[in-house]
């Protein structure tokens, strides 16, 4: 599965848990919380002015690694 920004934060880290530390390390701490249930990667990097292009592009890097 290629991850996108119109994912919402949940299914992501839900299907690979070991992704949690990229929304961490740019401010996401609250991946627990009703926002990460409902919101996409994309409107969760504007709240937390990030650049969601590479938060994505960085996050299936990991994946590709990772298998």
């Amino acid at each position: 599965m290629q991850v996108t920004k119109d994912m919402i934060i949940i299914d992501v880290l839900t299907k690979y848990p070991d992704t949690a530390q990229f929304f961490i390390n740019i401010g996401m701490h609250c991946l627990g919380c009703p926002s990460a249930s409902g919101e996409s990667i994309e409107q969760a990097c504007i709240v937390h002015d990030a650049d969601a292009d590479k938060l994505v592009s960085d996050i299936n890097e990991f994946i590709a690694k990772a298998r």
